[in-house]
């Protein structure tokens, strides 16, 4: 055994190191789900930097140092407070924050979100399952725009009672805002439950389409209005 260990020890601290580097430093996840079109899209495989917020041990959620604060409009992963599921949203508000929804409209601390440049899509629910599908450029007032989503002719929660934001929480939604299971649903997301922010990219795969690449611009890019976008993550 002792052979066996001096001749694979240099293999054997590669996979400690990689192991550290993706469960304490960055950490690369395909997401399945359609909770975040348009912006990300089944089948991407997206950059998440463990070290945005918080560093932890690794394989915990036992905080050793804070380095930085969530912001609006972050695309983080997280651990689902209801199952510890790992999902993908966005940041809608922050500790204290006052938010609230009236027919799909936002409104944070009073303050209603800006809906600009709308575009039709069509959008697969199911196989043989198409419905109608709106987009448009949200914003407040400061935050770099997103392009969000509904899906028409779905049952879903449009409207939400004002609700203040726990110290140490955060509200977060799917762009995809008729297929999303976040906030409105499994509520508030304490920060011990963040794993990252999503940082962009990696590489993306038509997962209905033969697993066939695809092109994809950033998550920036994506941020920033139609011309971004191509047609129209388990994540749910």
């Amino acid at each position: 055994m002792q052979y066996w260990l001096r001749d694979k020890r240099g293999f054997l601290v590669f996979l400690l190191c990689f192991g550290f580097f993706r469960t304490a430093i960055a950490d690369w996840n395909p997401f399945p789900s359609e909770s975040m079109r348009p912006t990300l899209l089944e089948g991407d495989v997206v950059l998440v930097n463990r070290l945005a917020y918080d560093l932890k041990l690794p394989l915990g959620d036992i905080v050793l140092a804070r380095l930085g604060d969530p912001r609006r409009g972050d695309v983080v992963t997280f651990s689902s407070p209801g199952n510890g599921q790992r999902l993908i949203k966005r940041i809608v508000a922050l500790p204290g924050d006052r938010v609230e929804m009236r027919l799909d409209r936002l409104f944070i601390n009073g303050r209603a979100a800006q809906y600009r440049e709308p575009s039709a899509a069509l959008e697969t629910l199911a196989p043989g399952l198409t419905v109608p599908a709106l987009r448009l450029s949200e914003s407040l007032a400061g935050e770099r725009p997103r392009r969000v989503q509904w899906l028409d002719g779905v049952a879903a929660r449009r409207d939400l009672a004002p609700q203040h934001v726990p110290e140490g929480c955060y509200f977060v939604l799917g762009d995809n805002r008729d297929n999303s299971a976040d906030s409105r649903f499994i509520g508030c997301v304490p920060r011990r439950l963040l794993i990252g922010r999503a940082h962009h990219i990696l590489v993306s795969a038509d997962i209905r389409g033969r697993w066939l690449p695809r092109r994809r611009p950033s998550l920036q890019a994506m941020s920033q209005g139609v011309s971004a976008l191509g047609p129209g993550l388990g994540a749910a």
